[in-house]
C-alpha cells in the first residue's frame, strides 16, 4: 500500500521506481555483465537479427562497390534534383544520433536519473548513426577517393577548402560530433569494463577487458577523476545537440531554393532530430528490454519519460510545419506560396500528408498514459515517427528541388534500385554494429545502476 505522502507526491500514479525492488548491487552487475561474457543469455532473436543485418551490410558493400565502378549515375539524381537519397539519408542518420547526446550529456547536466539505464544504448546508437551518416557526403562527392581535399592541410599547391561551402561545414560538424561522442561513450564505459574484467573467468577475457579498462581499480582517486572528466565532456557535448544539426540545416538555409531559404530551419531540424532519435531509442530499447529480461532496470519510468519527450518535440515539429506554411503565405513570395501548395497537392503530396500523419497526428496518442506505459503501443508510435522523419527529409530535399524557378526544368525524382540498396545497406551497418555492441559490451551502465540501488536502499 502506498503511503499518503507518496500519493500526494504522485497524484497521477506515474511510475517512480528507476530500478525495481528485487534489483540488488550484485545482481545488477552479474545480470548485465553476463550478457557480454556468455553466449547463453542471447535469445534466438539475436542470431536472426544479426544474420539479417549482416546480409543488408553485404548489400551495402555491393552498392558502394558498384558506385565506385560506375559513379553516381547509378542513382536517380539528375538536374534539377541533384540531391537525392544520399542527402536525405545523411540528414536522417545525423538526426537519429542526436538522442544519444541529448540523453547522455544534457540530461546528465540536468541531473535526470532516468537516463542511467538507457544512456549506454543511446551513446552507442549515436556512434553507429554518425558512422552511417558520414558515408553519404563522401559517396555523394562523385570522387570519394579525394575526400581529404575537404580538410585544411598544407598541400603543395597552397590551396584551402572553400569555407563558405556547406559541405565543408558538414565535415567539421560531423567529425567533431563523432570524436566528442566517442570519447564521452568510452569514458563512461571504463568502470563497467573493469567490472566485466573482474567477473570474467577465461584468462584471455580478463586480459582483454583489463586492457580496455585502462587499469581501473575502483579507487576514490579514480572515481574523482572519472566524474570530473565525465562532467567536462558532458558540458562539451551538450552544445552539440543544438550546433551540429543547426549546421546541417544551414546546407539548406543558405540556398535560395523555395522551401529552403528560411531561418526556421535550425530549431526545426533540432526538434526533428530529437524526435527521430528518441523514436529510434524506443525501437531499440523495447525489444532488448523484453528479450533480455531487463524490465527491472529499464522500467516503465523510462518508457514514460521518453514518451513525454517525444510528445513535446512532436508538438514543436508540428508547430514548425504551421509556421513554415504561415510564413510562405505572409511573405507574399509567389515561389514560396507555390512550393507550399505543391507540397500539399502536387506529385509528392501523398508523402507530405504521410509526414503530417506520422509526425503530428500519431504522436498525439502519447497524451495517453496507457500508451506511454504499454511497450508495444509505444513501439508503434516510435516506428511511425522514424518513418515520418525520413519522409520529411524526402519532402524537404526532393520536392523542393523538383520544381525549380523555371517550369522548363521541372522534373520528378525516381529512386533506383541502388538508391534503395544504399539506404537499406546502411540500416544493415547500423544494426550489425548494434548487435555486436550487445554481444561484447555492457549494454547498461552498471556503475550508474549501482548508484540507484545504493540510493534506494538508503531511502528505504
Amino acid at each position: 500500500m502506498k503511503t499518503e505522502r507518496e500519493n500526494n507526491d504522485n497524484p497521477l500514479g506515474y511510475p517512480t521506481e528507476l530500478v525495481t525492488a528485487d534489483t540488488t548491487y550484485r545482481s545488477a552487475s552479474e545480470q548485465v555483465a553476463d550478457i557480454s561474457l556468455s553466449w547463453k543469455p542471447h535469445p534466438r532473436a539475436w542470431y536472426i537479427g544479426f544474420a539479417i543485418s549482416f546480409c543488408l551490410l553485404m548489400l551495402l558493400f555491393l552498392a558502394v562497390t558498384w558506385l565506385f565502378i560506375r559513379g553516381v549515375g547509378i542513382w536517380g539524381v539528375q538536374i534539377p534534383v541533384a540531391w537525392g537519397f544520399a542527402i536525405v539519408n545523411f540528414v536522417w542518420w545525423v538526426g537519429i544520433g542526436h538522442a544519444g547526446t541529448f540523453i547522455s550529456a544534457f540530461l546528465l547536466l540536468m541531473s535526470q536519473q532516468w537516463r542511467n539505464s538507457i544512456n549506454r544504448f543511446t551513446e552507442a546508437m549515436t556512434l553507429f548513426a554518425v558512422a552511417c551518416a558520414g558515408l553519404f557526403p563522401l559517396l555523394h562527392l562523385g570522387r570519394p577517393q579525394v575526400f581529404y581535399w575537404l580538410f585544411p592541410y598544407p598541400d603543395t599547391m597552397g590551396l584551402w577548402p572553400q569555407f563558405r561551402s556547406p559541405l565543408v561545414w558538414d565535415v567539421f560538424a560531423v567529425s567533431t560530433y563523432l570524436i566528442v561522442s566517442l570519447v564521452f561513450w568510452y569514458v563512461g564505459l571504463i568502470p563497467d569494463l573493469a567490472t566485466v574484467r573482474d567477473l570474467a573467468k577465461p584468462l584471455w577475457k580478463r586480459r582483454l577487458y583489463g586492457v580496455l579498462a585502462l587499469g581501473w581499480r575502483n579507487s576514490a582517486r579514480h572515481w574523482q577523476r572519472h566524474q570530473t572528466l565525465y562532467l567536462i565532456l558532458g558540458g562539451l557535448a551538450t552544445p552539440l545537440v543544438v550546433s551540429v544539426h543547426s549546421v546541417v540545416s544551414f546546407d539548406f538555409s543558405v540556398a535560395i531554393v523555395p522551401g529552403w531559404h528560411s531561418t526556421i530551419f535550425p530549431p526545426y531540424f533540432v526538434a526533428g532530430a530529437i524526435l527521430s532519435g528518441f523514436a529510434m531509442v524506443l525501437n531499440i530499447v523495447i525489444p532488448i528490454r523484453k528479450f533480455y529480461g531487463l524490465e527491472n532496470m529499464i522500467t516503465s519510468k523510462h518508457l514514460n519519460a521518453m514518451g513525454c519527450v517525444m510528445l513535446v518535440v512532436a508538438l514543436i515539429v508540428g508547430y514548425g510545419y504551421v509556421v513554415e506554411t504561415l510564413m510562405a503565405w505572409y511573405s507574399g513570395d509567389e515561389f514560396e506560396i507555390f512550393m507550399i501548395l505543391d507540397r500539399m497537392t502536387g506529385h509528392y503530396s501523398w508523402i507530405y500528408w504521410l509526414v503530417i500523419l506520422c509526425n503530428v497526428i500519431v504522436p498525439q496518442a502519447l497524451w495517453s498514459r496507457q500508451v506511454r506505459l504499454t511497450p508495444w503501443k509505444l513501439f508503434i508510435v516510435a516506428a511511425f515517427a522514424n518513418l515520418g522523419m525520413w519522409l520529411e527529409r524526402v519532402v524537404i530535399v526532393i520536392q523542393s528541388l523538383s520544381k525549380d524557378f523555371m517550369t522548363s526544368s521541372w522534373q520528378n525524382y525516381t529512386p533506383t534500385f541502388w538508391d534503395w540498396a544504399t539506404l537499406f545497406g546502411t540500416l544493415g551497418l547500423f544494426f550489425t554494429l548494434l548487435f555486436l555492441f550487445i554481444r561484447f559490451v555492457p549494454i547498461i551502465s552498471i556503475s550508474e545502476i549501482r548508484e540507484l540501488v545504493h540510493e534506494r536502499s538508503h531511502e528505504h
